[in-house]
């Protein structure tokens, strides 16, 4: 199997395969890597965009799917059943150390273990462009961005007319329905947009039926999404928005790895709105921003079908959350850039679980438990030798509720050697308080917990050319205090210490006008001093669960007429290991290559026909030990735009 894959990625390599048409890699302008905007070519952060054209040829795909496209990212549940949990690893960091943000606020669940955000709850169609910031962020964005950032925009630009309309309409097979409206518009000083999303799926068997006779159902998804934004233009230097979404989505689970549970399911539902303003004048920016966020999710169990001894389960979370933030931006001298701001977290959770089984009924009931943190944080960019040397330096300095006062730094330097290309380096720490679920669940919460930190570095270059753009990175991670479970007391823990090397490549190519060419490997290797999974004392185990060491991402689109392209792609992953059970061995899965394809036809600016297919060979894989992957999906569908 080794042998295979690595005959795969270098077939890859020599080939220089690489493609997806109108994607970005240097040369865009970010607001993820320092909070305001800039060329992406001029700063010394490694930044990749998901534009908005790249997200149009993803009608068959879902946020977490196209996520795991990229360089360094890794989402376990990206090919499993809809609904799945979603978690990524970015850099080799565990679940919960990649801090997800919508229109730059950053979003999370206290009620999941590790206070991620579910990215279930978002649909491809309502996403602008996705900027990935990675690398240590803490010093910007605070707890949780160790292994970096995703920026999921949702935010329109350019829109000129009162009234404009899109429709996507999509079906394919396992009885899937994909539908999305969106209305937006600009009216005098007033610019609004409004979306609404549905998919649904019959799906397949979330468990995996390992002697291929038990006739495992299908664990359908059912989910939507609604949103409405405003924009204000109170005066030519400073805008008022506002903002409210609601997500949920019902989907079928089974009980567990290799076991079927024919009415299983849960209920997730999310509700979000905020508001702010932006103040630009001269050489000064201020921003401002407030969110809240609501989120339930409900385990339901009658066990009609009983295949263990839980005859019936209700498991009801909740969690509540607020941001605030203030920062603002000045340039005093033109070598100069200065940011500085604060924010405010609160996050609570509360927990209303019964069963009964062969044992009887049982309840655990956890009552409102919330923490906080405020921070305040300032950044320094200086230019130097005719904007060739650019650095950046920065801290934050954190109070929390529970844990008192810590702090964070940057140090970011880049240096363009020619126009076309740029050396950079960072030295950065980051750190991970304990959530509220890891701290208060009544099952394995544990008070004692202290926060997770982390030093990272990073060295690499970049080179952009007309047809050619590249950038390589390595990077480094230490961690301490690492926040892990504890299989001898059932509870949450804090192991000794992690470390992660990995390098990451990316390139894009245009040999002739029609042809694109993407490409991105990553290379990740680990060391973590933790509690054997099977002996329960110390163990160094030379790997990280669940993160291949070797992943490469291909895709090569060609433009065949002014409204014909076709786009096939490809993902290639190395053996890795998942948890074998209970005083057991941890198992290798093997290694895997996936074949993708996408084609559309645009008639004039106003229709679009499209197809996409995944898995076209059939394969047979799995992200996850006990759990199916994606078989062969096809979509078929319409795009309006008026």
């Amino acid at each position: 199997m080794k042998k295979h894959f690595l005959i795969v990625a270098a077939g890859i390599f020599s080939t220089q395969l690489s493609a997806q048409q109108d994607t970005a890699l240097l040369d865009e302008a970010i607001v993820t890597a320092s909070k305001f905007e800039q060329k992406q070519s001029q700063t010394g952060k490694v930044v990749t965009v998901i534009t908005r054209e790249q997200l149009d040829k993803s009608g068959g795909k879902s946020i977490t799917q196209l996520l795991n496209e990229q360089a360094g990212i890794t989402i376990n549940g990206a090919y499993n059943a809809l609904g799945s949990v979603q978690t990524v690893y970015t850099r080799g960091s565990a679940s919960g150390r990649t801090l997800i943000l919508i229109d730059g606020i950053p979003v999370s669940d206290p009620s999941m273990i590790n206070n991620e955000f579910d990215l279930n709850l978002i649909s491809v169609n309502d996403v602008e462009r996705i900027e990935i910031c990675r690398g240590a962020q803490s010093t910007l964005y605070g707890s949780d961005a160790i292994g970096g950032v995703i920026n999921i925009i949702t935010t329109k630009k350019d829109i000129t007319a009162p009234l404009q309309l899109k429709l996507v309409n999509s079906i394919g097979n396992k009885n899937t329905f994909r539908n999305n409206l969106q209305l937006y518009g600009k009216t005098g000083k007033l610019t609004y947009t409004t979306r609404f999303a549905r998919l649904r799926t019959d799906g397949f068997s979330s468990a995996y039926d390992s002697t291929g006779i038990k006739d495992y159902d299908k664990d359908g998804y059912d989910g939507s999404m609604v949103n409405a934004s405003l924009r204000f233009q109170a005066l030519p230097s400073l805008q008022l928005k506002g903002f409210i979404q609601h997500s949920r989505y019902k989907s079928g689970i089974d009980a567990s790895i290799f076991t079927d549970e024919k009415d299983y399911e849960i209920n997730n539902s999310y509700l979000t709105t905020g508001a702010g303003l932006v103040y630009k004048k001269d050489s000064i920016a201020i921003t401002a921003n407030y969110q809240y966020g609501e989120m339930t999710r409900k385990y339901f169990n009658d066990s009609l079908y009983a295949p263990g001894f839980t005859k019936y389960e209700t498991n009801l979370y909740g969690s509540r959350s607020q941001y605030a933030e203030l920062f603002a931006t000045i340039k005093p001298l033109n070598w100069l850039t200065i940011l500085a701001g604060g924010d405010y977290r609160w996050g609570l959770m509360y927990q209303d679980y019964f069963s009964i089984t062969s044992f009887g009924p049982y309840t655990n009931n956890v009552g409102d438990s919330s923490l906080r943190q405020t921070s305040f944080y300032v950044s320094g960019i200086l230019s130097a030798l005719k904007k060739k040397l650019t650095v950046e330096i920065g801290g934050r300095v954190n109070r929390h509720s529970r844990y008192g006062t810590n702090t964070t730094f940057t140090f970011n330097p880049s240096y363009a050697v020619s126009p076309a290309f740029r050396v950079f380096g960072s030295i950065a720490s980051a750190y991970k308080a304990p959530s509220v679920y890891q701290l208060f669940d009544g099952f394995s919460g544990n008070g004692n917990l202290q926060p997770e930190k982390s030093v990272n570095y990073e060295i690499g270059f970049q080179h952009w050319h007309e047809k050619i753009k590249s950038r390589a990175v390595y990077f480094h991670r230490n961690i301490r205090d690492g926040i892990d479970y504890d299989y001898i007391n059932f509870s949450y823990y804090n192991f000794i210490r992690q470390s992660v090397d990995g390098f990451e490549l990316e390139a894009i190519v245009t040999p002739v006008t029609r042809l694109n060419l993407l490409l991105n490997y990553t290379l990740i290797t680990g060391q973590e001093v933790v509690q054997s999974r099977k002996t329960f004392v110390d163990t160094t185990y030379e790997y990280l669960l669940r993160r291949p060491k070797h992943s490469v991402n291909i895709n090569v689109g060609y433009q065949f007429t002014k409204g014909l392209s076709v786009n096939i792609s490809g993902k290639a992953v190395s053996n890795r290991r998942d948890v074998g059970g209970f005083m057991a061995d941890d198992i290798l899965l093997d290694n895997y290559f996936v074949l993708n394809a996408y084609a559309e036809y645009k008639w004039k600016s106003t229709v679009k026909i499209f197809f996409d297919m995944q898995n076209i060979t059939s394969t047979r894989f799995y992200d996850i030990r006990g759990y199916n992957a994606i078989p062969f999906l096809l979509t078929g569908g319409i795009s309006v735009q008026l």
